[in-house]
């Protein structure tokens, strides 16, 4: 396939998404701190090394998968290892969560040393990850990211520019997880009305998934809030924190106000208090539940 990809980060998401690549062909060097869940990535191909900077090729392509913006600008620091062996030609795709000025203070740093950044997060969960059915938003270089393009073509269905901006596509990503939030709360009290109402909130939530509300967020997040199945979480309350946290500090850098955002925010916080963290954070909904007197 070509150029040896080092991928960095080897969460529930991250493992997918490097075996989507292997299986595609193309070499992969992969690091992560927990060593043994990149067992079945070495399994089926991938190159397991000791430190992050080992997974990168000289003006080669590291892809990113990290759980947020410290730990990013941990590996990736501006005259760090990692960065200076990418080096001149080098290309980082940063797939995370991360702000808006993170990825836009890692472009300046990487062009330092002759490398390029491109800001691409990604939308699905795990099992999208493992079917190869992500969506990216990317935006950075031209050149970066029409280099990259056959890497989102091996991991995903489909991808949507936003320009040369390296943070705009983080714009974006967190405009979506923001949505997804006041989707879950929305469905929850919604659900908390039919259940006490006598109404199955199951049937009811089937019926607007397939009607109104026929997307992929209504229709998966959906089950969840009736079945209330959180473990094993696929992505953990404390990370969905951390992205509408997010999103509110972008959105107060522009001066517009969140307010569902807050309501989202203090639902999490919650739920975090309550030993909810490592919850799938569709567990959010127990919330609204909760002050229903359904559960």
């Amino acid at each position: 396939m070509g150029e040896t990809i080092g991928f960095i980060g080897l969460g529930n998401m991250g493992q997918e998404m490097a075996l989507r690549l292997v299986e595609a062909g193309w070499p992969v060097r992969v690091w992560n701190r927990t060593k043994e869940k990149a067992t079945e990535l070495v399994k089926r191909g991938a190159t397991l090394v000791e430190r992050p900077e080992e997974a990168v090729e000289p003006g080669g392509i590291a892809i990113s998968m990290l759980a947020d913006d410290a730990a990013l600008l941990e590996i990736f620091a501006a005259d760090g290892p990692v960065v200076k062996r990418l080096g001149a030609g080098g290309l980082h795709v940063s797939m995370s969560t991360i702000h808006p000025d993170t990825s836009r203070r890692l472009a300046k740093e990487h062009a330092e040393h002759g490398a390029s950044y491109l800001g691409a997060p990604v939308f699905g969960r795990p099992n999208a990850a493992r079917a190869g059915m992500l969506w990216f938003a990317v935006s950075g270089r031209p050149e970066d990211r029409l280099r990259a393009r056959p890497i989102f073509e091996a991991m995903g269905r489909e991808t949507f520019e936003f320009g040369d901006d390296p943070g705009a596509a983080n714009v974006a990503k967190l405009c979506g997880n923001f949505l997804i939030a006041a989707a879950v709360e929305a469905m929850a009290e919604a659900a908390a009305l039919a259940e006490k109402s006598g109404v199955g909130a199951a049937g009811m939530l089937e019926m607007l998934g397939k009607t109104l509300f026929a997307c992929p967020v209504y229709q998966g997040y959906g089950q969840l809030v009736v079945k209330r199945k959180f473990e094993p979480a696929a992505f953990r309350m404390r990370l969905g924190l951390k992205d509408v946290e997010l999103a509110i500090s972008a959105a107060r850098a522009v001066g517009v106000p969140l307010p569902f955002a807050d309501i989202a925010r203090n639902r999490a916080l919650a739920g975090i208090n309550k030993g909810r963290g490592d919850w799938d954070w569709s567990a959010v909904s127990l919330g609204a539940a909760e002050d229903a007197g359904v559960v």
